[in-house]
């Protein structure tokens, strides 16, 4: 096992690696932006090293002065959390070459899966379901009208070494497809240094269905069940849950194998997750391939109780996964709710600020609370707003909801307002309750009758 590994993150996924770490016995480093030096994972690392200023550029994406800080500390590895460098192949390659341990896949796999039409590729090849599309770059405009007239409308268009949203474009019908294929591609230019395009069709509204996966440097690829993922807004996860209700034990193996294909076609190692859409019939298919640990991964946890960043750190170090698929089981049901400083009365608009007095719920069997906050901080206006993940389990789904809204009811953030009263609406909105939604719930029912309360 490593001796000393370094964080590049912050916020509460750097918290919790911190933590996975201490137990396992392992010396900690972190790194942290100007804006964070009061940071709670700043504080409770063995190390911490200041690699610039606030902006993420030049600090959390600053690849040089990330692996300066390894090399200074004498670190064994880094652990990339999720977002900035998390899937970013020329860092994973940097430290390889460095003699570093990247705790994720190695760069050929983050490479491989990151151009969305190479992955297609693959999936198709290991018997993978996808969604039904072109089977390679589209290159102009007359290929895209054949094939969106072939596969029928709504279709996507999608920039192959897409991210971030950009150079995507819905497009409702063959008038509006000239347009949305120049300005995609121009902005995928401009943003990837590359314009390929394809083109999938639209499966809307569906489940939003992804499958975490463990694999080894000894080819043993295992998976641990499904969260459904569907309540979202702005294309945004906002709550999540494991097992999904939709998922049958037969539709649950078929959906898991299909997984486990998918990360063995890449031979995949580390923890990893494959997202598929499922349609109102109830098949499914491959979506992307996240390389890394999930915001979300903490129901997994809750529902199979095996801890992923120390199955990361372990598998990292060259030891087995250990766990043979059928040993899997999946116990109860978890719920988790994103808390993110934002005002929902205001278009959730970021609102950061001084958290003037907190307190975090806590108690009970089955409630747990992922943050890097405590009172007197002050939340930074430069990152990602979310400040806090409440996860709950229980026996039954009923249990975990009402354990959720216990949870969310004891919350306080005085300073700053957040999106908790928001998640209590939602969690207790009738269809939510029952298990009835989809990817456009949230979107089209919940949120155009909803009465936020102005703050």
């Amino acid at each position: 096992m490593f001796r000393k590994v370094l964080i590049a993150n912050r916020g509460e996924i750097a918290v919790r690696v911190i933590r996975a770490c201490r137990e396992l016995g392992i010396h900690t480093v972190a790194v942290y932006s100007e804006a964070d030096k009061d940071a709670l994972h700043a504080e409770l690392a063995d190390e911490a090293i200041c690699i610039g200023p606030a902006k993420a550029s030049e600090s959390y994406l600053n690849v040089q002065q990330i692996l300066s800080a390894a090399i200074v500390t004498n670190a064994e590895a880094i652990h990339p959390g999720f977002g900035f460098l998390s899937e970013n192949s020329r860092f994973a390659s940097m430290c390889e070459e460095l003699n570093i341990t990247f705790i994720g896949p190695d760069s050929e796999t983050i490479d491989a899966m990151g151009n969305k039409i190479n992955a297609r590729k693959l999936m198709m090849a290991a018997d993978v379901p996808v969604i039904p599309g072109s089977g390679g770059v589209v290159r102009d405009v007359e290929e895209a009208l054949a094939l969106a007239e072939e596969i029928g409308y709504p279709v996507m268009l999608k920039a192959a070494a897409g991210g971030g949203g950009k150079g995507i474009r819905k497009v409702m019908s063959q008038t509006e497809l000239p347009q949305h294929f120049a300005s995609a591609q121009q902005e995928a230019k401009a943003a990837f240094g590359n314009d390929d395009m394809y083109l999938e069709k639209i499966i809307y509204p569906a489940r939003h269905i992804e499958v975490q996966i463990l694999g080894d440097a000894f080819g043993n690829v295992i998976h641990l069940g499904e969260r459904d993922c569907s309540l979202q807004r702005n294309n945004q996860k906002v709550m999540e849950e494991a097992p999904s209700l939709v998922i049958s034990q037969d539709k649950r193996a078929a959906i898991g194998a299909a997984a486990v294909r998918a990360a063995k076609a890449v031979n995949y190692k580390n923890a990893g997750t494959i997202e598929f859409l499922m349609d109102q019939s109830g098949d499914f298919y491959f979506m992307e391939m996240n390389t890394r640990i999930q915001v979300e991964h903490p129901i997994t946890e809750m529902v199979t109780g095996i801890d992923l960043v120390k199955k990361q750190l372990e598998i990292a170090a060259g030891e087995p996964i250990g766990i043979a698929q059928d040993e899997v089981q999946l116990t109860g049901h978890a719920i988790e709710c994103r808390i993110n400083a934002e005002n929902p009365a205001f278009n959730f608009a970021p609102s950061p600020g001084k958290i003037e007095n907190l307190f975090l719920p806590s108690g009970g069997l089955g409630l747990r609370v992922d943050s890097g906050m405590y009172s007197g901080y002050r939340i930074p206006p430069y990152y990602d707003s979310m400040i806090a993940k409440i996860i709950v389990h229980g026996e039954t789904r009923f249990e975990a909801l009402m354990k959720m809204q216990r949870a969310l009811g004891e919350l306080v953030t005085e300073g700053v307002i957040t999106n908790a009263d928001f998640q209590m609406d939602l969690i207790s909105h009738p269809q939510v309750i029952a298990g009835d939604y989809d990817t456009a719930f949230l979107q089209e029912v919940f949120l155009p009758d909803w009465q936020p309360e102005v703050q």
